[in-house]
């Protein structure tokens, strides 16, 4: 046995190194996903025995060191991403205020389809707003005492919003001003599975966000202009004006916040949105149009030609590209991750090597999760490193080499090859892209593949190229005729993602997939893409058993807001219907996605199956041929306790944005103001009895406890009884 293993591990020793960073990176999700000190540190000792153990069983064999290794670099993973969440450990604010402040400006972000502009401040006093800090204190009965409540503590960076229009004329980078602000703690998700800003929020240093107030006051003036960038993004948005001039912007300067949410939506569904996000396509375009100008200028040049290394010259023409235009695009993460993947090439090329190969891809992830462990756990570490990789294993096999190795043969031959293997290639990265997609967004577009045959070499031979010869002849007055091609070019990429978004069945909406599923979906399809031998058939059968485990959860028939204001519930044709008229965008849209509705959400007032006052709501929602009684408060107005009290006994669950009366209580489910605090959102699926809540009891994650105001008492559902009663 023990031969019969070393045997298949020596035929795939080349292969070994590349399971390195998928050790590194289980550590760094074993942190994520284990709730507190006691479980990370009991996970890095086993790691530290199973270690011990390969070593003393594996005698000195192939198999034992790469176990060993394996535990090792999976215990380094956990501690890390311990590490780095301590390492940028920053106060949060204690409680929604309005505040008056002044503050420095670290960073203006325009967002002109918003009609918004984003700043990042460091506040440097606060005094709070009079009327928002007057409270009552209990006094004589009747009455009550006024006191003025103290200014609340700032973090030292937050984020605010400010409507455009109220934007001074002279604000810039590194300006002090004044303003007030409605600001708050950062949001946790809304619903189990939905975007948990709060924790993207802690490693980002941001301790609040709000919205501005008018007037601004600017009290020092910053900088000149808002950076390279930012002046970058101007004239592009001036030579191109509305979603073109948006999407040119996102491709020159990493800036998407002239792109409007229906072209932004059409891009999402047709799957065409990594073209927004600069990554490893543009970061490709950039280095290969200067190395490829580099070579031919150097070329012309025959004393150079016949003494110099052209192509190694030219390659680190490529890598200063790459760093400049990382650093012009903002040094976002994903930006940063591809530049190290393009200066891991090109120093291959340099040194005679084969450019791309896995290893580079495997040397790539491991370095960014050294420097960024939390980039990890983010939906675009995961996407961009999953395309590139499934792209190489592909072309890494020898049968499809030799399908598509090139050969002499006649011209509508090679189109034909060529055409091929983009359709292979987007077919196997649509489908390596499509567990990450629905897991993180709930949603993946089915006609991606189609969309990028054509989406991709018009964005990196056309699009891109056509924007940078109109920004070089700019500086003449010379662009105009290469402005007009990239915009007919780009409304050509924005008319295929509209008609891929809107084509029929173009959606595969699924409601939040379980983290145990997306686990194993992920190692069978690691394990398809990193061995060479037959052995990786064996990955279709985790992949297979995740992907089962995902479609036969079932959905959520109710979903409930963390903060008890948004109920929405499963209507019977399979949409969802919303408690409050009027609640905005972005709950309704969170509530549809994370329900795996693709529609708008509906108003549970007007459903047949729903009794509704401007106060309150009662739903009879029937599931596997039982009938439930939701009741939900809706309103700010105290019903009377009497008919309170009565109404939660003849109901299931009773849903309420505020602390119920003890003599509420309903046959299974009390979810009011307190216990929402220590479970957060919550979905239920009323068929099976099965809850799911934002909040893991006993959560020791910094970011929960640093925005926890109670984490004395179990975090479980209070208030609920036998699940074989919640039925009348």
């Amino acid at each position: 046995m023990r031969d019969a293993l070393e045997t298949r591990l020596e035929a795939e020793r080349d292969q070994l190194p590349l399971w390195l960073p998928v050790a590194l990176g289980g550590g760094i999700a074993a942190w994520f996903v284990l709730p507190d000190r006691q479980e990370w540190i009991a996970a890095m000792y086993a790691l530290a025995a199973v270690a011990l153990a390969a070593v003393a069983v594996g005698r000195h064999g192939r198999a034992g060191r790469a176990v060993a290794i394996g535990a090792i670099v999976a215990a380094l993973g956990i501690g890390l991403a311990w590490w780095r969440a301590s390492d940028v450990a920053a106060p949060v604010l204690a409680r929604p205020a309005i505040v008056t402040m002044t503050a420095r400006v670290e960073s203006v972000e325009p967002l002109p389809a918003r009609a918004l502009v984003r700043l990042r401040l460091a506040p440097l006093s606060v005094m709070a707003d009079a009327q928002a800090s007057t409270a009552t204190a209990p006094g004589r009965p009747g009455g009550g005492t006024s006191y003025q409540r103290p200014p609340p503590a700032l973090p030292p960076h937050i984020r605010v919003n400010l409507a455009q229009a109220d934007m001074p004329a002279n604000l810039s980078t590194g300006a002090t001003i004044k303003l007030q602000a409605r600001l708050m703690p950062p949001n946790e998700a809304t619903v189990p599975g939905a975007y948990d800003f709060r924790r993207v929020a802690w490693f980002d240093g941001l301790g609040a966000t709000g919205k501005g107030i008018a007037p601004v006051t600017v009290l020092t003036p910053g900088s000149q202009s808002n950076g390279l960038r930012a002046a970058l993004a101007a004239h592009i948005e001036a030579a191109l004006p509305g979603n073109a001039g948006g999407i040119a912007a996102a491709l020159a300067a990493g800036d998407e916040g002239a792109i409007d949410q229906q072209a932004q939506s059409d891009m999402r569904r047709s799957g065409l949105a990594h073209l927004l996000s600069v990554s490893g396509l543009h970061i490709t375009a950039a280095v290969a149009f200067t190395i490829w100008i580099v070579t031919r200028l150097l070329a012309l040049w025959p004393w150079l030609a016949l003494r110099a290394r052209i192509p190694v010259i030219a390659a680190g023409a490529g890598a200063l590209a790459a760093i400049g235009y990382t650093m012009l695009t903002g040094n976002q993460v994903p930006t940063m991750r591809s530049c190290i993947a393009a200066l891991l090439v090109l120093t291959a090329l340099a040194m005679g090597r084969e450019a791309i190969t896995l290893r580079l891809v495997a040397a790539g992830a491991f370095v960014v999760m050294l420097l960024w462990p939390d980039a990890m756990m983010g939906p675009s570490f995961q996407l961009s490193f999953a395309a590139v990789a499934a792209i190489v294993a592909l072309h890494e096999q020898p049968t499809v080499r030799g399908w598509f190795l090139k050969r002499d043969e006649s011209w509508w031959r090679k189109v034909l090859r060529e055409l091929a293997s983009l359709l292979l290639t987007g077919l196997i990265v649509e489908f390596a892209l499509a567990p990450i997609a629905i897991y993180h967004f709930h949603k993946d577009g089915l006609y991606g593949a189609l969309a990028n045959i054509v989406a991709i070499p018009l964005t990196t031979f056309v699009i891109m190229p056509a924007e940078a010869l109109a920004l070089a002849f700019d500086a003449v007055g010379l662009g105009a005729p290469f402005w007009w091609v990239a915009g007919r070019a780009l409304a050509l990429l924005l008319w295929i993602a509209h008609m891929a978004a809107v084509a029929p069945g173009s959606l595969a909406m699924l409601p939040a997939m379980p983290g145990g599923a997306y686990g194993l979906m992920i190692v069978g399809g690691l394990w398809l893409a990193l061995w060479r031998t037959r052995a990786r058939l064996a990955g279709t059968v985790p992949f297979a058993v995740g992907a089962v485990w995902a479609l036969a959860t079932p959905a959520p028939d109710l979903l409930v807001s963390g903060d008890g204001q948004h109920l929405a519930i499963r209507t019977p044709d399979g949409g969802v219907a919303m408690l409050r008229d009027r609640a905005g965008d972005y709950a309704r849209d969170t509530m549809a996605e994370n329900a795996g509705v693709d529609g708008e959400a509906l108003l549970l007032s007007e459903q047949p199956f729903a009794q509704c006052t401007r106060d309150a709501c009662l739903a009879l929602v029937t599931s596997s041929g039982r009938t439930f009684r939701i009741l939900a408060t809706r309103s700010l107005y105290q019903l009377p306790i009497d008919q309170l009290s009565a109404a939660c006994r003849s109901a299931d669950i009773v849903v309420s944005d505020r602390r119920l009366p003890r003599s509420c209580t309903p046959t299974w489910l009390k979810l009011d103001a307190p216990t929402l605090r220590r479970t957060g959102g919550v979905a239920i699926a009323l068929s099976s009895g099965r809850i799911v809540t934002v909040r893991a009891p006993g959560d020791q994650h910094p970011w929960v406890i640093a925005a926890s105001t109670d984490r004395t008492r179990d975090a479980g559902l209070a208030n609920r009884r036998p699940i074989g009663e919640k039925a009348r």
